[in-house]
């Protein structure tokens, strides 16, 4: 099975061949580990958070997994994670942000992976950035219906729809600029991923009770 030779820094088939790319991995790490401190902090480790933050270890290790070895199984370890990252933060967003029931907010799921899995079909796109169009239409959209509907932080997922849109300058520079910058770009996608993760669990944790603040009241 051959090498996936996807970015800039990767010279050769070797397992050391990205170092830059698999170290900032542990940018996905941080993110888990922080997201599990606000959470324990304010009272609100629901389920839901604790997935988020299980998939975004997954994110990390099929990142690794991918940056190190380069073959096939290891590129749908570093994506797929990505996929159930986003879908579930739109599902808990519709259900515990927004309200909505669970046969209605199942629709606008399936539409967003029935959009993801065309967008992944073409893998050249934007140098792979295609793939997460759907994901940026889909913060942008909950960002206006955040920003009319919360009074506690009302402008959270505009910050992360911020975020993302650097995180995909990043990634889709990468193979650009390679004849100045050998190292490439794609790590810095992996540092600000990371922030934008953070940030996206963080808007659905500040719209929970704290249940600390509730437990403490009289």
């Amino acid at each position: 099975m051959g090498t996936i030779d996807l970015h800039c820094e990767r010279g050769g088939p070797d397992f050391w061949a990205e170092p830059v790319n698999a170290l900032t991995n542990g940018a996905f790490f941080v993110t888990a580990w922080a997201i599990w401190r606000l959470a324990r902090r304010t009272g609100t480790l629901s389920p839901g958070i604790r997935l988020l933050i299980a998939t975004s270890v997954a994110i990390g290790v099929g990142s690794v997994l991918f940056h190190t070895l380069a073959i096939g199984w290891a590129e749908r370890l570093d994506v797929g994670p990505v996929l159930v990252f986003q879908l579930l933060f739109l599902w808990l967003y519709l259900r515990r942000v927004a309200g909505v029931g669970r046969p209605a907010a199942g629709l606008p799921l399936a539409a967003f992976f029935a959009a993801s899995d065309v967008s992944r079909r073409f893998p050249m796109a934007l140098n792979g950035s295609l793939m997460y169009a759907p994901a940026f239409v889909t913060v942008l959209a909950l960002a206006s219906y955040h920003a009319a509907t919360v009074t506690r932080g009302r402008f959270d997922l505009l910050l992360v729809a911020a975020g993302l849109a650097v995180a995909l300058a990043f990634r889709t520079l990468d193979n650009a600029i390679c004849g100045g910058v050998p190292i490439g770009s794609h790590f810095l996608w992996h540092l600000t991923n990371g922030a934008v993760f953070y940030l996206a669990a963080r808007t659905l944790i500040r719209q929970q009770p704290d249940r600390n603040a509730r437990a403490a009241s009289p």
